[in-house]
């Protein structure tokens, strides 16, 4: 296939994802933030590789970008931002533990987690996940593919429905889920 038709190809499947996000998982995933804003907790983001640029980025729009504009107060981290702690972790007791560990004595059940993961099945997401299940934290689950073992875990499901390997799709409506989240932020500031 040449580059133009794939390029055809990818936008419409593409738009095809966009038109399919549930609008109900998005507000809820607002009224997550509002709580935590409200309530002075804690909104912790995790993921790897791309879905790691994807969990700072959030942190960036909400923890600075929004807090800057005195739009929205929320202490948002990602947890893989810190090379030195994750790759000490990673060394000393094993990658499965690099968010674990950092959330380990300090999640608290007011606390969310926003795991961001294609396949669902990160060994250092679900290891999390399953800390904060147990901590009785609040869990969402932003995957794709068929979801694995993230989207069974989540309390709310932010899932991209794909066939394997589709990253770049997935990838994309998640980056795009910040940005809706974010934009209506700034857009409600303005009215």
């Amino acid at each position: 296939m040449e580059i133009k038709d794939f390029t055809l190809k990818y936008v419409h499947e593409l738009k095809a994802h966009l038109d399919a996000i549930d609008t109900e998982i998005v507000a809820q995933i607002v009224e997550e933030i509002e709580k935590v804003s409200k309530a002075g907790s804690k909104f912790y983001v995790i993921g790897n590789g791309g879905s790691s640029a994807t969990a700072s980025h959030w942190a960036n729009d909400f923890a600075i970008g929004l807090k800057r504009r005195g739009i929205l107060t929320i202490d948002m981290v990602s947890l893989g931002d810190n090379a030195a702690v994750t790759s000490a972790i990673a060394n000393d007791i094993g990658y499965e533990n690099i968010f674990y560990m950092q959330l380990k004595d300090v999640l608290k059940p007011e606390d969310v987690i926003l795991a961001i993961s294609c396949s669902g099945n990160s060994p250092n997401i679900v290891t999390a996940v399953e800390y904060a299940k147990k901590v009785g934290s609040t869990v969402i689950g932003a995957s794709g593919f068929d979801g694995g073992k993230l989207k069974q875990l989540s309390d709310i499901k932010f899932h991209v429905d794909t066939q394997k390997d589709e990253y770049g799709l997935v990838e994309d409506i998640h980056m795009i889920l910040d940005h809706i989240i974010y934009s209506y932020y700034i857009q409600k500031a303005h009215k």
